[in-house]
């Protein structure tokens, strides 16, 4: 989850660009539009979709290893949850 404003309301914009991308998507499969149009709209999303996973997945890695007086145990932990979280996003 971004931790800053800022860092929100990216993300935000960036929920909604994949929005307009998924409506166009609607739009052009209730026209019949052809194949190839179609396959580089479903490209342009996924592509969208991997920006914003990365995004977040940036913002969290930043504030889960901010702490640098954190304990080993604490550090493993983040250490698992960041690989739990990168094997998840590159499935």
């Amino acid at each position: 989850m971004p931790h800053t404003p800022e860092e929100k309301k990216k993300v935000l914009a960036r929920v909604k660009r994949v929005r307009g991308q998924l409506e166009a998507l609607e739009l052009a499969l209730e026209r019949g539009d052809d194949c190839s149009p179609v396959l580089q709209q479903i490209s342009a999303i996924r592509g969208a979709v991997n920006g914003l996973m990365a995004g977040v997945l940036e913002s969290h890695l930043r504030e889960e290893f901010k702490s640098v007086n954190s304990t080993a145990e604490s550090r493993d932990a983040s250490i698992d949850d960041a690989v739990s979280l990168i094997r998840t996003y590159l499935r």
